[in-house]
């Protein structure tokens, strides 16, 4: 009886060694549709988050296969492509990006990492530097509290850089609801506002904001998913996290959550392959044609 049971359980570790080798080394492409009549024109968009410096095949001709297969207008970054570690020269990230700038137009967020770069110079050095300028120089665009509009589609899209403090460890620090204007300024005009923030613990605060899509990353879907329920822990060591991946929705405001595209720290993705993300916003209009047909 006890070798039986051990024999189980040997069956049950590799077979959870097997799937989260799998799903480390995998990712699937998530669409999601929202119409506006904000909306002038429909457009479609990538959106990546959290990769981590993880690569794809060679050059990630894998996931640049299925961008370009998207077919997408522009691409959004949430954030977290580059890992924040000294001894991580992150040559995956930047190529990757570097090929994506000569491809597409690129409106990039920033995540908890680059902005660790960037603030800890003395234990980073020009970390930060050395994956922003290249990209800056190709055109890509860095939103960090500043907005851009798509006057031809009706759209603002904004980067928002919330403090280092939100970003502890167990715990939700407390937000303000009057802090994201504060850093981002109020809103100016009828847009369709899209909001890149990386954390997606402040829902609510993004929602008193008044965006009407914001795109975030960081939580990974939970490490490890209970299929068909919710993912077990956020990389701010907290179990069951309210906003672990997919849609969220409150009021008018929608919320998505992207599993990410690598992992840190602790290479673990079992039931949660890695995410690319590609959203449609389309006019009011045509939504309606739809359903009436």
């Amino acid at each position: 009886m006890e070798y039986v049971i051990l024999g189980i359980c040997v069956a049950v570790i590799v077979f959870f060694i097997i799937v989260n080798i799998c799903d480390m080394n995998r990712f699937v492409v998530k669409e999601y549709t929202f119409a506006s009549d904000k909306i002038k024109k429909e457009i479609t968009f990538a959106f990546l988050s959290d990769l981590h410096d993880k690569r794809y095949g060679k050059g990630n001709q894998k996931l640049l296969k299925a961008i370009d297969e998207s077919k997408s207008d522009l691409l959004l970054v949430g954030g977290d492509m580059i890992v924040a570690s000294p001894d991580e020269p992150n040559r995956n990230a930047k190529e990757f990006m570097q090929t994506l700038a000569e491809r597409y137009t690129i409106y990039h967020g920033m995540g908890n990492h680059e902005y660790r770069s960037d603030l800890y110079r003395d234990t980073y050095g020009n970390m930060y530097d050395e994956y922003h300028k290249p990209l800056a120089d190709k055109g890509v665009v860095f939103l960090r509290n500043e907005a851009v509009c798509l006057e031809e589609y009706n759209i603002e899209i904004r980067g928002v850089e919330i403090d280092r403090k939100y970003y502890k460890k167990f715990t939700v620090p407390h937000m303000d609801d009057s802090y994201i204007e504060e850093i981002l300024g109020k809103k100016e005009g009828n847009y369709y506002e899209i909001l890149l923030a990386h954390n997606p613990d402040y829902f609510p605060q993004y929602c008193q904001y008044g965006a009407d899509l914001i795109l975030s990353g960081h939580v990974h879907g939970g490490l490890v998913r209970i299929p068909f329920l919710k993912g077990i822990a956020s990389p701010a060591v907290r179990f069951f996290p309210r906003y672990d991946g997919g849609l969220f929705t409150e009021g008018k405001s929608n919320m998505v959550v992207s599993r990410g595209l690598g992992t840190h720290t602790l290479p673990v993705r079992i039931f949660n392959p890695a995410e690319l993300v590609v959203i449609r916003l389309i006019p009011a209009c045509k939504e309606e044609e739809k359903n009436i047909k």
